[in-house]
């Protein structure tokens, strides 16, 4: 099991009402998952996604 932190990124785009998520993508190498969590509370849950799942979610954010 590894102890690894979730080193949590914001966009750049989301100075825009606080609206948005945090990802960890660092975890993926280690624990194949992108926890994702509400940026605007640090103590938030967090959902923990595949990275196909994340993946496949940012290509189609993309594609909108």
């Amino acid at each position: 099991m590894t102890t690894e932190s979730p080193r949590w990124f914001r966009s750049s785009y989301s100075e825009n009402g606080g609206q948005c998520v945090e990802v960890a993508t660092n975890l993926v190498a280690s624990r194949g998952v992108v926890p994702i969590r509400d940026s605007k509370r640090d103590d938030s849950p967090e959902l923990d996604f595949t990275a196909a799942a994340f993946s496949a979610f940012v290509e189609g954010v993309k594609a909108v």
